[in-house]
């Protein structure tokens, strides 16, 4: 078998069965072993943004790695922005990187790039392929890399010559081991601090979700204390009959209102609260000066490891978590519609078992706090805040669990950053329903330059701020993509657009026009 064959093989025999891809000339061989191979799934993303967008959500809802393909370093910088939101999320991908053959670098052709360079500006793991026969090992090294730590960026650099030349045996990645455990001198301070009044865990990562997040509701019941995560987080498991843990707000003086009476502030799976951006005269940090914050694990620590020691040390065991009660928004018949009442109305809709991906930065401020009470549901926000995360994630958590709806909530902006993914979803048959806020602006920065004191904002301002002249058509962009759509101007059309929704067999976009 040749290299590329045996990096495929490699990749099935690790349990990597997913492929989001691009290529392009320098991965043909790479192409042509994963067509000999039909129980790896290839998804084509139209573009490179897509890709690794797809293998961030795939991760965040299976646990599992998938790969991608990406043409050379041109293609890799366009995939860059959502793996900068993969690894915020800690998401575990295995990039195959193209490179020109190794005797074919010497020309410096048009598209030869610092491959090695733009790899490690955003990858944990980086490995350029010698030869044909180390591409096996290479994989496996790379799919190890990329599940430490709870999930990794890792990019594998393939030489189109290693990928044609004569390969080896496929090979079996090297277990993963669990991190270092918080000493018991540790454990005593955390479990004293928990048990006295103004304490909080503030949790992120698998603590989020899953029996993690049970676990952290024990030791919340037990100790009394506050559970805690960042807004933006990979997934938070939310809703009716779920462990009680508030999200941290946007804005950095509601976050420090939320956080203002804290003596003592636990990090698990996260590290310490900060505010997204730096603002004239504010704190970067929300906490107050008085609240010690201890560091107990990181992210890519042993989580798991660390909240079961915690737990026995504060004697939770047995310990019934406090939970969300089921209550769903009210919205007035003759409402208006508005930002507030079309997630209130989405809200009630939404079926059991929903995974949500909001990147609705505004127009979908309220459908956090508005959800927690709602039907079960897992919810997941664009961790790295580079726009353009919603539809290619929805795309690859649809293909994670495609028993399951999914909808992506995205303002008209940041839509547009990675609209290609529509056509995936319609070429996949994915049950994802796409509910596109136009408010015709990027309304975000309206806010943020009032934030920075901007109290007149002129013609250029607007210029860059308003998508207007001409307007965006969302059932035109919709339908040229393959997706069944549908517009709502008020709240009986929408309504009614999301019960076509459940009628749709496939994907389906909704414009809420606000």
């Amino acid at each position: 078998m040749n290299g590329a064959e045996s990096l495929v093989e490699t990749f099935l025999e690790n349990d990597v069965t997913v492929c989001f891809a691009n290529p392009g000339t320098s991965e043909m061989h790479f192409v042509a072993a994963l067509d000999q191979h039909p129980d790896m799934r290839c998804v084509l993303c139209l573009f490179e943004g897509g890709t690794s967008g797809a293998a961030d959500g795939y991760f965040r809802m299976s646990g599992k790695v998938a790969a991608t393909m990406l043409h050379l370093a041109p293609g890799f910088g366009n995939a860059f922005a959502n793996l900068h939101n993969a690894r915020k999320a800690g998401s575990g991908i295995l990039n195959v990187m193209g490179e020109h053959a190794t005797y074919h670098l010497a020309y410096d052709s048009p598209l030869r790039g610092d491959t090695a360079g733009i790899s490690h500006a955003i990858s944990d793991w980086t490995r350029t392929s010698a030869t044909a026969a180390d591409v096996a090992g290479d994989g496996a090294a790379g799919i190890a890399a990329a599940r430490a730590g709870n999930g990794r960026i890792a990019t594998l650099i393939l030489p189109a010559d290693t990928a044609w030349g004569e390969g080896s045996a496929p090979a079996i990645a090297s277990a993963t081991e669990d991190g270092d455990l918080p000493s018991e001198a540790e454990l005593e301070t955390v479990a004293d601090a928990l048990g006295r009044p103004g304490a909080a865990l503030f949790l992120g990562g698998i603590a989020t979700y899953g029996p993690e997040l049970e676990a952290a509701g024990r030791i919340a019941k037990a100790t009394g204390c506050r559970l805690i995560a960042p807004l933006f987080t990979a997934r938070v498991r939310r809703g009716a009959g779920q462990v009680v843990l508030d999200q941290l707000p946007y804005r950095g003086e509601l976050a420090a209102e939320v956080l203002a009476d804290l003596h003592t502030l636990v990090c698990i799976g996260t590290p310490p609260p900060v505010n997204f951006f730096a603002y004239p005269g504010q704190p970067s940090v929300p906490t107050p000066d008085t609240c010690a914050v201890i560091d107990l694990c990181g992210r890519d620590g042993n989580v798991t490891g660390t909240l079961a020691a915690l737990e026995k040390r504060v004697g939770a065991a047995g310990s019934e978590p406090d939970r969300r009660a089921f209550d769903l928004p009210e919205v007035a018949p003759d409402a208006d519609l508005t930002a507030e009442t079309a997630c209130a109305t989405i809200i009630r809709w939404m079926p059991e078992e929903t995974i949500v991906v909001n990147e609705a930065v505004t127009s979908g401020l309220t459908f956090g706090p508005q959800s927690r009470t709602a039907r079960p549901h897992d919810f997941l926000t664009t961790v790295g805040g580079a726009i353009g995360c919603c539809l290619p994630t929805a795309v690859g958590s649809a293909i994670a669990c495609p028993d399951r709806k999914v909808l992506a909530l995205t303002g008209d902006g940041s839509a547009m950053y990675t609209i290609q993914s529509l056509w995936t979803m319609a070429r996949e048959n994915l049950d994802v329903t796409v509910v596109v806020f136009n408010n015709g602006a990027y309304r975000i920065l309206h806010h943020e330059l009032e934030a920075l004191g901007v109290a007149q904002v002129g013609r250029n301002a607007r210029a860059m701020f308003d998508l207007t002249g001409p307007e965006l058509d969302w059932m035109a962009l919709a339908r040229g993509h393959g997706l069944d759509a549908v517009r709502a101007d008020s709240l009986a059309e929408l309504n009614a657009a999301l019960a076509h929704a459940d009628d749709v067999a496939g994907p389906c976009l909704i414009e809420v026009v606000l």
